[in-house]
């Protein structure tokens, strides 16, 4: 069944506002399935410790900064101190290695990265990077000899200047975006949605609650009848094929973080993070 529509998501493994728009991205998903056609672009938030340093953001800092968005989206993050700033575009390379050299584990391996940064491990160290590989199904030597290839170098340059291109619509929504040396660019995520009949696009930048994006979907497909809400968590954690945070399968479910809890805590186990966990189902 060919996708109906394209979504090109513009994120990167380090930014908590990505990671905290995940739940909305799978209710998505579960909605519309096949219908979507996911595309993951990397933005490239920084190439070295010293460019967060430079911008006033410290190890202190981004503790109190992820306190407040874990209390704001409810996603598991650790909120200690890391032991010094980690740069970027390692991960956002590796990424796009997946992507073009094995493309089906691409997801996983973002996720991974997510887990482990905001798990509390440093998201540039080689074995945050070689451990997120493994758990996505991916040779850490292989996935190290993709990146240092020209293909995924220019790739990934091809993802950094297109988050530094927002669409003329993205740009009426200026508070949506971020300042670069060139110009502006996209937050994380920031979502291009192009329906493939007639191309007509929808842009969502930056972190949107997912009334925008059930709003832009239904209307660039009002004829495509959307799949009903899960009728248990069980489903939810069958389908996503991997460990769900709470606020998660809550909003996949369509329910409350309380009520998620108390129906996860009969058929799952939870692994803490911070304030919260992921779930998987008991063997």
């Amino acid at each position: 069944m060919a996708a109906d529509l394209t979504i090109t998501e513009f994120t990167d493994p380090g930014c908590p506002f990505g990671f905290s728009a995940e739940p909305s991205r799978l209710r998505l998903s579960w909605f519309y399935g096949e219908r979507l056609d996911w595309r993951v672009r990397m933005v490239g938030l920084s190439e070295s410790p010293q460019e967060a340093l430079d911008k006033g953001f410290t190890p202190e800092v981004q503790s109190g900064a992820f306190a407040r968005i874990a209390t704001d989206h409810g996603m598991p993050i650790d909120t200690r101190q890391r032991p010094r700033m980690a740069a970027t575009l390692p991960a956002c390379r590796a990424v796009v290695a997946a992507r073009l050299h094995a493309p089906r584990q691409m997801r996983a391996l973002l996720r991974a990265l997510r887990v482990r940064h905001f798990g509390g491990e440093l998201l540039d160290a080689p074995e945050t990077i070689d451990g997120a590989a493994t758990d996505a199904g991916i040779d850490p030597a292989a996935l190290a000899q993709w990146t240092a290839g020209d293909d995924v170098q220019s790739a990934l340059d091809e993802d950094l200047a297109a988050a530094r291109e927002p669409s003329p619509a993205a740009r009426v929504l200026d508070d949506r975006l971020a300042d670069w040396p060139g110009g502006r660019r996209y937050t994380c995520p920031s979502y291009e949605l192009v329906r493939a009949g007639d191309g007509v696009q929808v842009s969502a930048p930056g972190f949107q609650p997912f009334a925008v994006y059930d709003v832009a979907t239904a209307n660039l497909l009002p004829g495509v009848e959307r799949r009903p809400d899960p009728e248990s968590v069980t489903e939810v954690l069958e389908w996503a094929g991997t460990p769900l945070a709470t606020k998660e399968v809550a909003v996949v479910c369509g329910i409350s973080v309380d009520q998620a809890r108390e129906r996860l805590g009969r058929v799952a186990v939870e692994r803490p993070v911070g304030d919260d966990g992921y779930w998987a189902l008991r063997d």
